[in-house]
């Protein structure tokens, strides 16, 4: 396992040539201290675990390490099925003017054709997801209070992890002080 800068683990998430549908999240605050946990994962792609805090309005900091190389049952058992309520998308900015402008006038079909039609807000979601080229969405079990029960059993199960991106997270929290998030 290699730790490393948050932004970074997302970078292999956006970059990783897997189907961008099939990816599952769980997330919530941190068991012990300022932030919050979140763990990625992909049947093919693997999991990634990610601990990050706001330092203020505009900056989020973080680390993140790649703690499996695939999703078995097991893991999978913990991270919510299609039908869950909750969402996410992890977004790579447009290359260029030309190509927002594309992802654009997509994006608009995609909400005019919807507008006229009878549909389902998974649907929708997954419709603007792909007219947005996202590399990565699913559902997503969250909780922005607590945490969910599904994340304290992750954390169990990549225990090594969990303590390892602790201590670094809390050595970023140090090294900048700040004492609690931004809220």
């Amino acid at each position: 396992m290699r730790i490393r800068e948050f932004k970074d683990v997302l970078e292999d998430v956006t970059d990783h040539d897997a189907d961008p549908e099939d990816w599952r999240a769980v997330a919530g605050d941190r068991a012990g201290g300022v932030g919050e946990d979140m763990y990625l994962a992909h049947p093919r792609a693997g999991v990634f675990f990610l601990k990050t805090y706001a330092k203020n309005p505009f900056e989020v900091h973080g680390v993140g390490a790649r703690v499996a190389r695939n999703l078995d049952d097991e893991i999978g058992s913990f991270l919510p099925e299609r039908e869950s309520g909750g969402r996410f998308a992890v977004q790579s900015p447009p290359e260029d003017e030309d190509h927002a402008e594309s992802v654009a006038k997509r994006l608009q079909t995609v909400v005019e054709t919807h507008a006229d039609a009878p549909t389902t807000p998974e649907d929708f979601f997954d419709d603007m997801m792909d007219a947005l080229e996202s590399p990565a969405f699913g559902p997503m079990e969250y909780d922005q209070y607590d945490r969910p029960d599904e994340l304290d059993s992750l954390a169990d199960r990549f225990d090594e992890a969990e303590k390892l991106l602790s201590e670094e997270l809390d050595d970023l929290i140090e090294a900048d002080e700040v004492d609690r998030g931004f809220m």
